[in-house]
């Protein structure tokens, strides 16, 4: 048996990086051409929060919710949970993420966007850099991070919207919970496509540790 320190992140996947990447070519092949569609909504918001509409927070609020249900449903359940086991557990959390989503943008207050850079910058990333950071890499357009899709661009977009987003009245009470799961996926994803050994592979834990160390700035 071999001792414990010897094993690799690799040596506890459940599938091999071929099939990770032939179940995104499959999952984008489905949703064809909703991407684009996608992705200029979300450059939409994106620009309605940095114009500092009012309803733009309630709104990505909302966006972001049907996304991570989305993803719990269309990517975990329905796709992933086929290779990995750990998949159902991770598309419950997801759920409960939009739960929480839709509890937020239900109890906050309508008014413009706090101008957090480190926020703004990784909604930015999510939107308009993470489609295009696989291809840059060598990887095909197929396989793609589509922000409000898929996990890892879903959870960026959604860290960078907590650090933008401004808690008033009722709240104030939910402010640290809609950062739990985001913030332990960015440990998840982040080991993941360490053993697939990917080249963007640190950036999910980088961001959650900007997106930290933001968040308590703010706080003091």
């Amino acid at each position: 048996m071999s001792e414990w320190w010897t094993y690799r992140l690799s040596d506890f996947l459940l599938f091999s990086p071929r099939t990770w990447h032939r179940l995104f070519e499959l999952y984008h092949a489905w949703l064809w051409p909703a991407q684009p569609l996608v992705l200029l909504l979300g450059v939409g918001l994106l620009f309605a929060l940095w114009r500092g509409a009012p309803w733009a927070p309630r709104a990505c609020c909302l966006a972001l919710a049907t996304a991570w249900a989305w993803v719990a449903w269309a990517f975990h359940l329905q796709r992933y949970a086929a290779i990995n086991w750990a998949a159902t557990w991770f598309a419950l959390a997801f759920a409960f993420q939009a739960v929480l989503m839709l509890a937020l943008a239900w109890l906050s207050a309508s008014g413009p966007a706090r101008r957090s850079p480190t926020g703004f910058a990784l909604l930015i990333g999510a939107v308009t850099l993470m489609p295009v950071l696989g291809v840059a890499c060598g990887r095909p357009w197929q396989e793609a991070e589509v922000f409000g899709l898929t996990p890892d661009a879903t959870v960026l977009g959604t860290l960078g919207f907590l650090l933008v987003q401004v808690h008033g009245g009722r709240s104030r009470a939910l402010a640290a919970w809609p950062w739990l799961i985001p913030l332990m996926w960015c440990g998840v994803g982040g080991a993941t496509l360490f053993a697939l050994e990917l080249p963007w592979a640190g950036l999910l834990p980088l961001a959650g540790l900007a997106a930290v160390i933001a968040g308590l700035a703010r706080r003091y």
